[in-house]
């Protein structure tokens, strides 16, 4: 891959085949690159508690709790890295975090 080619980016790059650090040569690589495969907890959400206040979704940290006209959705495993931030903040108690078991990950 050369180092300007960022369209070939995923999970079967190397390190030595991306591009030097402090350097961007392209944006929007995050979508193809699965970063939450080493959380070891997750959050999951109970809908009955839930409010869709949305103050979950501007404090986290990876843009893993989507928001689609006014109303936030699932929670987005594949960049989630499970910190926690979100069962923090939210004042309606209604995100926990519980131990993450990487099976196929539906909400």
């Amino acid at each position: 891959m050369s180092q300007y080619d960022i369209s070939k980016l995923g999970p079967d790059v190397t390190w030595q085949d991306i591009t030097p650090g402090c350097v961007i040569y392209g944006s929007g690589t995050s979508a193809v690159v699965a970063t939450g495969e080493w959380r070891t907890k997750k959050p999951i959400i109970d809908w009955d508690k839930c409010r869709q206040c949305l103050l979950c979704a501007p404090c986290c940290p990876d843009v893993s709790i989507p928001v689609t006209d006014g109303k936030r959705g699932p929670f987005n495993y594949h960049f989630c890295k499970g910190c926690g931030i979100c069962a923090n903040v939210c004042p309606f108690d209604a995100i926990k975090m519980v131990a993450n078991e990487f099976e196929e990950e539906a909400e």
